[in-house]
C-alpha cells in the first residue's frame, strides 16, 4: 500500500514505516500529524485517484525530529557595477515516520 501526498508545495510517495524528510511542519518531536492532501492511494482493493484529492483519505505520521538542512551558498555578481554579495541559506526540515495510510 502506498500513497502520494502533497506537503510544502511538493509531492511525495509514502509507504507505512518509511522516514520522510519534508519542509518544516509545526510540532514537537514524537507528536502526531495528519497529512490530508492525499492525491493518490494504491491498496489491495485497487487505486483511487483524487480530483484533486481523495475524499476521506489521510496519512498519519509521527515527527521524528526537527533540524536544518545543508548550507547552500550563493553569490550575486554584476559586472562593471562593483556589486558582489554572498549569502547562505539553511532550510528547516522535519523528519516524518509514516505510521498508516487511511483510505
Amino acid at each position: 500500500m502506498y500513497a502520494i501526498v502533497k506537503t510544502g508545495g511538493k509531492q511525495y510517495r509514502v509507504e507505512p514505516g518509511e522516514v520522510l524528510q519534508v519542509e518544516k511542519i509545526e510540532g514537537e518531536s514524537d507528536s502526531t500529524v495528519e497529512l490530508t492532501e492525499v492525491l493518490f492511494v494504491q491498496d489491495e482493493n485497487g487505486a483511487k485517484l483524487g480530483k484533486p484529492t481523495v475524499d476521506g483519505a489521510k496519512v498519519v505520521a509521527t515527527i521524528v525530529r526537527q533540524f536544518k538542512g545543508p548550507k547552500i551558498n550563493g553569490i550575486v555578481f554584476k559586472p562593471k557595477k562593483n556589486i558582489r554579495r554572498r549569502y547562505g541559506h539553511r532550510q528547516n526540515i522535519t523528519a516524518l515516520k509514516i505510521e498508516s495510510i487511511i483510505a
